[in-house]
């Protein structure tokens, strides 16, 4: 070996050299590490010392200043599930991570990966009732994939690695990293930053069994009318060319959930539609006749099942699915097979044999048209002067092309939105599925351009949903981030003034909510905009919405009591899913 050599070795197996980081620095670097660009957060007492640090990082890092901790944790779940990353959220003590807690919530159920740090008291300070102090590691156990409290620095970058590590490996989930002050003030010898890959006791992927995918693959053979169900797995999996690969092998009409939708291109012949309570029509019935039934990541949530005592008996059902947890839950399989869809799909199709099930298919067709001719014409084409949701997303269609990132608030024009939506790409459908948060669409449309600067984001809000987080408009107004706000509005508390009017007599109890002038509120923020309520201005206006430079509100005026149809009421089969 050479002198040159040996020195290079010796380099090699030294020591890092020791530089000295506070606490909060140690947070930034970490971030940075993991490749973290943006931030959304809200200083305070507790995290000051972070955001200290956050001065000299402005060149690295970029944060977003939001108006209310809750619009923050949306909008790092809207740039999660826009971009495929972990969202990141800062807040402080107390009440600033309490307001986390609906949003941690929602991304708990929905398998969003973030990691949200918050700041806390001094360490000796903890269980004194100290101003601003909660106790927020039990507040948030139950809506977190793991939580940890840090009162020593040294901790920092591990738990930090950790937390990155948790969030995004396996089902993804939320995680909360609790810093006490004096642990962000406390100075230590940094040695570097490890990314985390492995924690005991910890296993993010189960083994896959063969023998399952044996036996899965061999009842789709056999299978006369198989049907595929597919949720939002898919994408966390980034499965989609795998999925439709699958499905095209072996000619199988599908339909997903509200969560999968834009996992499979919603023009694709085997895609038959949306599943559950206002779901298509032939999908949801043909569950119920079908033979064998392939669920593909999803978890049979009771939106989708109805009565679980009357759902798909009559099938032989196989799942597919990340978290073993999921399967035999709530729908028992007959085959379980576990695994990431990325690894598991492509062993199934390469046992699949290649079929046409062009007589099964027909039958989704049939009630297709059925459905058309009852809901979906009137829907889409009205023939009243009233405008209706269903109309504006058919122009909003036709000028978007299926390229635009939609992003949907909580209501019937949630509903309206997921039905007639077009999308060519995935991670295009972005709302509140499993929480069903209102306020939800306007801080996640935030987040969703910071996570795809370069796709065109519409938010569409009902009158109800956009008053819950209206404060954002202050974080458009600051960050100059570029989304469209489109506010159907139809002077109603419209999903629960339909329940009323179908279930409890009319009895309108408190939904009819009154509403600012919202173009005014949002010009007092800077915000661009117009109102319409005429047919022939619409689809002018849509434009103007989509070619303005920077955000825009728009303001549809719809019909007050429209209702929202296919619809499987609370308590029945899928297969007695009304059409009116």
């Amino acid at each position: 070996m050479s002198t040159i050599d040996l020195a290079k070795e010796k380099i090699a197996e030294a020591p890092k050299e020791m530089i000295t980081l506070t606490g909060s620095q140690a947070v930034l670097e970490a971030l940075i590490a993991e490749g973290v660009d943006t931030i959304f957060g809200y200083p305070g007492g507790a995290i000051m010392p972070i955001y200290d640090a956050l001065y000299d990082y402005h060149d690295k890092l970029k944060h977003i200043l939001v108006r209310h901790e809750q619009g923050g944790i949306h909008a790092a779940q809207g740039l999660a599930r826009s971009s495929g990353r972990v969202g990141v959220v800062f807040a402080t003590s107390g009440p600033g991570a309490t307001n986390l807690v609906t949003g941690l919530a929602d991304a708990m159920i929905d398998s969003t990966p973030l990691v949200a740090v918050t700041g806390q008291v001094f360490a000796h300070l903890l269980g004194t009732d100290a101003f601003q102090e909660t106790d927020v590691i039990n507040i948030t156990s139950p809506v977190t994939k793991w939580n940890y409290q840090v009162t020593d620095a040294t901790e920092i970058p591990a738990v930090l690695a950790k937390a990155f590590y948790i969030a995004r490996t396996g089902r993804p989930g939320p995680v909360l990293i609790d810093i006490t002050k004096n642990a962000q003030l406390q100075k230590f010898e940094y040695a570097g930053y490890q990314k985390c890959n492995h924690v005991r006791s910890y296993r993010p992927k189960p083994i896959v069994r063969k023998a399952f995918i044996e036996e899965a693959a061999a009842l789709i053979n056999a299978a006369e009318k198989p049907f595929v169900i597919f949720g939002q797995g898919v994408i966390l999996g980034k499965a989609e060319k795998e999925f439709k690969t699958f499905i095209e092998k072996a000619g199988i009409p599908a339909a997903w959930t509200v969560l999968g939708l834009s996992a499979l291109s919603t023009d694709h012949p085997l895609n038959v539609g949306m599943l559950g309570m206002h779901g298509n029509y032939g999908p949801n019935v043909l569950t119920n006749e079908c033979d064998v039934l392939i669920a593909v990541g999803m978890r049979f949530d009771d939106r989708v099942t109805g009565r679980l005592d009357k759902y798909a008996k009559q099938a032989k059902l196989i799942h597919l699915d990340i978290d073993p947890s999921e399967i035999d839950k709530n729908v028992k399989a007959t085959v379980g097979v576990w695994g990431d869809c990325k690894e598991t799909l492509p062993l199934l199709t390469r046992l699949v044999d290649t079929k046409i099930h062009t007589q099964w298919l027909e039958k989704f067709r049939e009630y297709d048209r059925e459905e058309n001719k009852e809901v979906v014409a009137e829907e889409l084409y009205p023939s009243t002067d009233i405008l209706t949701m269903g109309e504006v997303i058919r122009n909003l269609n036709e000028l978007t092309n299926g390229d635009a990132i939609i992003v949907t608030d909580v209501g019937q024009h949630q509903m309206v939105a997921c039905r007639y939506a077009k999308f060519n790409q995935s991670k295009s459908n972005i709302t509140s599925g499993g929480l069903g948060t209102m306020g939800f669409g306007l801080p996640a449309a935030i987040g969703a351009k910071f996570g795809a600067p370069q796709r065109t984001v519409v938010a569409i809000i009902g009158d109800g949903g956009i008053q819950m987080t209206i404060q954002e408009f202050g974080t458009i107004m600051q960050s100059g981030v570029d989304i469209k706000i489109m506010i159907l509005n139809n002077q109603f508390l419209g999903m629960v003034r339909q329940w009323q009017q179908l279930f409890n007599d009319k009895r309108y109890s408190f939904v009819d909510i009154a509403s600012p002038d919202y173009v005014m509120v949002a010009k007092g923020y800077g915000i661009s905009g117009q109102k319409v309520s005429e047919r022939d201005k619409l689809k002018n206006a849509l434009q103007t919405m989509l070619d303005h430079k920077g955000s825009y509100l728009l303001e549809v005026m719809v019909g007050k009591e429209n209702n929202v149809f296919p619809m499987v009421p609370q308590g029945c089969s899928v297969s007695e899913v009304r059409l009116k």
